[in-house]
């Protein structure tokens, strides 16, 4: 096991804007306060979203539709870097008009009703994600 000491640093509060893709306006305020490296905490509503889940055995995501309105109860997650650009990794959890849950990784595509976002810095060097052979995902590098 390996880790890595962080100083907290800034603390961002953001209302992304309606109709944006979820994890685009994420690494955009991340981008826009120059943060590397943070933890992310989200609530709010989506129009709809896509979700995955990883495949331990075949190291493949298979993603799924959410294609109604549902509330955006919990999302967790963190920034860092790949390949040079920002990386957003974001689990949420989603419930419906009934109030069923349904959660999963993050995918392009969630489309935002309406999101209250906190990041907390995370002050020291970038963390940089590079391809795991073991798992197959792409992890951070060093730890």
């Amino acid at each position: 096991m390996g880790a890595r000491e962080y100083a907290r640093g800034r603390r961002v509060v953001a209302r992304l804007p309606h109709g944006g893709d979820l994890l685009e306006e994420i690494a955009a305020v991340a981008d826009a306060h120059g943060m590397q490296a943070a933890e992310l905490r989200a609530i709010g509503a989506l129009q709809t979203a896509r979700l995955a889940f990883y495949d331990q055995t075949s190291h493949e995501y298979g993603e799924f539709s959410v294609a109604a309105p549902v509330e955006l109860v919990g999302l967790l997650g963190n920034v860092s870097r790949r390949d040079g650009a920002t990386a957003v990794h974001a689990h949420a959890t989603l419930a419906g008009h009934d109030g069923a849950c349904v959660g999963g990784h993050v995918a392009p595509g969630c489309v935002i009703f309406a999101c209250e976002l906190l990041l907390q810095e995370l002050v020291g060097e970038p963390l940089e994600r590079e391809f795991d052979e073991v798992t197959g995902l792409p992890l951070w590098r060093g730890l």
